[in-house]
């Protein structure tokens, strides 16, 4: 996907209304007395906003462009509140994070922050450095807002989701039609049986062939599956859980299956490239995907054929376990324009918010049976039986345990990782060797 390097939003100070009334204090006594005023009750108040225009905020995100909900909810809330007008702060994806983490350290007031991740909102939070958002989350109803609980921190939330994305399992139609493949074999599949699939489905070499599946490179396709799905915990410091799912993936690799890491790796293969030209006919990823490939055939950038089925179990028992994270809007304790900045974080996470999202082809936190409608009714997302099975998984995991152990875990298990799928450490000694460190490294 492409990143854009440069940050799009400007950091420009209003221009000072105290100057204003300096131009007329040489007229008349009443100038002074309006500057007084002004001064005693400073620049950022509302009801001053609403006098001179409509009240800015800013909000961090990440790569505008071809982010499509972001657009949708800033379009949309602007629609519903002429009065504020919402300016993007764009950041780099890759940066996001670290970006973030700098400018609070730096007292920045930047009023929104995206909450990219779970594990930076609860360091955020824990911090002081976001407004309370409690009475709002507790207004609503945790049944129909996917994600709502992973903000919980002691009974206080500082946050609202506004999307809840999970993994399902991405299938080319042309693909498996080509090899007499019926749909229907992918509703109850376990990996036993995805890894037969896969097999089956690759065919040619070289710059022709044409793999089975694609599993990209991040850890999580393989350890968060396999956590999810056995009911491992992630940082308990035994990976003996993990091995299925290893064994599973470097079999297939070496079969030659599915693209070998280091390649993928090495060459910065972009999962979208892989599936979007029907290099791979299987690919297990994230429901916000399907925005992509969404967005990419309207452009005339694909034709590939997809449909979405529900991500491989570990037994055919009928049941979905899949693993996923929210993301949210959160208001910055030092917001100049704390009320309106809450305004636009309720709006998102609300059924307006919901809507625009499900329209830009993303899943929102808030489910409702209108809001499914609304996704499956746009076209190009597969409407079958199948894929909304695929919507619907009895579980999702968090993607990544929130703890105060959660970013140091993270590093360890991202390193041994890459030494298993290279070859550099065996399956065993990489998983002896993951549990070894999390015990010493991080306690």
């Amino acid at each position: 996907m492409n990143r854009s390097n440069r940050l799009t939003a400007t950091y420009a100070v209003p221009k000072s209304k105290e100057n204003v009334v300096k131009r007329h204090l040489v007229t008349t006594i009443a100038g002074a007395a309006a500057l007084a005023l002004l001064t005693a009750c400073g620049g950022g108040s509302s009801g001053q906003a609403a006098a001179d225009g409509p009240q800015t905020i800013k909000v961090a995100l990440w790569n505008y462009a071809t982010t499509p909900e972001f657009k949708a909810i800033i379009d949309g809330f602007q629609q519903a509140n002429p009065q504020i007008k919402v300016e993007p702060v764009d950041i780099l994806a890759d940066d996001y994070q670290q970006k973030v983490t700098t400018m609070l350290a730096g007292g920045d007031t930047t009023d929104v922050l995206t909450m990219k991740n779970v594990i930076d909102y609860a360091r955020y939070g824990t911090r002081g450095q976001l407004l309370p958002m409690t009475d709002q989350a507790k207004a609503l109803d945790p049944a129909k807002y996917s994600g709502l609980k992973s903000y919980e921190l002691e009974g206080k939330y500082f946050a609202l989701p506004y999307r809840q994305d999970f993994w399902v399992l991405y299938y080319n139609k042309t693909l498996l039609k080509q090899a007499g493949v019926p749909e229907s074999k992918l509703q109850n599949l376990t990996w036993a049986d995805y890894a037969t699939l896969a097999k089956s489905l690759t065919k040619g070499d070289g710059q022709a062939k044409v793999y089975g599946t694609y599993q990209h490179t991040w850890r999580s396709v393989v350890q968060a599956t396999a956590a999810a799905q056995s009911g491992g915990d992630l940082l308990g410091g035994n990976y003996g859980f993990f091995k299925d799912q290893y064994a599973m993936t470097l079999d297939l690799q070496k079969s030659g299956a599915l693209l070998p890491w280091a390649t993928a790796k090495s060459q910065k293969v972009s999962y979208n490239t892989m599936f979007s030209t029907g290099k791979a006919a299987l690919m297990p990823m994230g429901t916000w995907y399907a925005a992509t490939l969404l967005a990419d055939t309207k452009a005339g950038k694909t034709k590939v054929d997809w449909g979405m089925a529900p991500l491989p179990q570990r037994a055919a028992d009928g049941k979905t376990t899949t693993f996923g994270s929210p993301t949210a809007f959160a208001v910055n304790k030092n917001s100049k324009h704390a009320d309106a900045a809450k305004k636009f974080v309720e709006w998102a996470s609300g059924e307006a918010g919901a809507t625009a999202v499900a329209k830009a082809g993303v899943t929102p936190s808030l489910q409702t049976q209108a809001i499914l409608d609304t996704y499956f009714g746009l076209p190009g997302v597969p409407g079958d039986a199948l894929a909304k099975k695929a919507f619907k998984p009895d579980t999702v995991v968090l993607e990544m345990p929130v703890g105060d152990k959660s970013s140091d875990v993270d590093q360890i298990l991202t390193e041994e990782h890459e030494l298993i799928m290279t070859g550099q450490k065996s399956l065993d000694d990489g998983l002896g060797e993951m549990s070894k460190r999390v015990k010493n490294e991080v306690g």
